[in-house]
């Protein structure tokens, strides 16, 4: 198994290409949760992810047969981009395969960093299988996004870096997809002279790991459905899993709506911008997923920060209404003069703010002489959004929440 001595000689691999990211202080999240919140600002990173350390740590270890044969590997994005830059970096031929569907700005990324990009099947099981033809094609090897010890002991390099940086850290919490990234960091967390305590977070709709570690055996996901598209992974890794189940001390799970707050919560408090996956650990913080005690230094990893700018916009939306921020409604009004005018006036007296406003004479829904009216409203939080409503019920207006 993966062990300490391992990921200090990444360390020596990596630090040639991967940057020691920064970790800070977040005088807002320690606020809001009580706790010592420190950020492990890894969304920094070259790449915009963990995963150049991995990947140049695999890359560099190959034989100098292998090396001029070339690597091939599979992956969504975030992996992509690492092997594609690590390869160009130490002069090794890549073969990226990519899901048809895969973000753009992650596709145009790993082609500017120098690597083929063939895009094949509908997600990341077709693309690796594709790959791995080509690794028996062309004998390449196969650099894998997670279930390499290699590259576990590049992402290890993470816990060093937190460990030198706050040597007074309690908690580590880590996104787990396949488990790649989680086993580094607990490897080099528990090799440690003081227990430090790792905990693992999984959305709800890719928890393999988390329904693995309670069934005892690795399960395998048939479908994954989540925002966080980095960790979207059916099944954890054969050796990620034993290192897991050893050295992880808990792993938990976070809804697509708890990682939309914590993401909309990074950017607008702390001015940062991470992906799905990479808010999922704050996520976990800010849902109370694990208990903590007061006071209790706490190291969120913000895994990565390539998120698609389309996929963006759908979250921010996403945690305003989560947040009570943003509100759509319908109601039906007499189709007569000053009837919009009044109720833009309950509106403004209840102090919010209209984005847009639908107004529909046509609808088949509603009755002839009348009008169909959807209003988008910026509002202030969950109490003003009731308050808000109730306003227009006491006024007669029939309210119906559409988001």
């Amino acid at each position: 198994m993966l062990d300490i001595q391992d990921i200090y000689a990444a360390r020596d691999r990596v630090e040639r290409t991967a940057r020691h990211t920064p970790l800070e202080y977040s005088h807002t999240f320690s606020e809001m949760t009580g706790a010592d919140v420190r950020l492990k600002l890894e969304n920094f990173q070259r790449t915009g992810s963990f995963k150049i350390r991995g990947a140049t740590n695999r890359i560099a270890t190959l034989s100098e047969a292998e090396k001029e044969a070339g690597v091939v590997t599979a992956s969504a994005g975030n992996h992509a981009q690492g092997v594609a830059l690590a390869a160009t970096r130490i002069g090794v031929d890549a073969i990226v395969i990519m899901p048809e569907h895969a973000p753009i700005s992650k596709l145009k990324a790993t082609r500017s960093y120098g690597a083929e990009v063939i895009l094949h099947g509908e997600d990341y099981d077709a693309a690796a299988e594709r790959a791995h033809e080509i690794e028996r094609e062309e004998g390449r090897t196969y650099v894998h996004a997670f279930d390499d010890e290699a590259v576990m002991a590049g992402q290890g390099t993470i816990g060093l870096e937190i460990v030198a940086d706050c040597p007074e850290v309690d908690t580590v919490v880590v996104p787990i997809g396949g488990g790649g990234l989680i086993s580094g960091i607990a490897t080099a967390l528990t090799a440690q002279e003081r227990d430090i305590r790792v905990i693992g977070v999984q959305a709800e709709g890719a928890a393999s790991a988390a329904d693995s570690l309670e069934k005892g055996s690795i399960q395998e996901w048939n479908s994954v459905d989540t925002i966080a598209d980095g960790i979207a992974v059916g099944r954890p890794g054969e050796r990620t899993f034993e290192v897991i189940r050893e050295r992880v001390d808990e792993v938990v799970t976070v809804s697509d709506s708890e990682i939309a707050v914590a993401l909309a919560a990074l950017l607008e408090r702390s001015k940062t911008l991470v992906e799905g996956a990479g808010a999922v650990p704050l996520a976990a913080l800010l849902s109370n997923a694990f208990e903590y005690d007061e006071g209790e230094t706490i190291v969120p990893a913000l895994c990565g920060g390539n998120i698609d700018l389309n996929t963006l916009t759908t979250v921010i939306m996403r945690g305003l209404v989560e947040t009570g921020r943003y509100l759509k409604i319908r109601t039906v009004l007499k189709d007569r003069p000053g009837a919009l005018r009044q109720l833009i006036d309950v509106i403004a007296e209840n102090r919010a703010n209209i984005y847009a406003i639908q107004h529909d004479r046509t609808s088949r829904d509603i009755a002839m002489n009348a009008a169909e009216v959807v209003i988008d409203l910026e509002t202030r939080g969950h109490d003003h959004v009731e308050e808000l409503l109730a306003g227009m019920r006491e006024e007669g207006y029939e309210v119906e929440v559409l988001v």
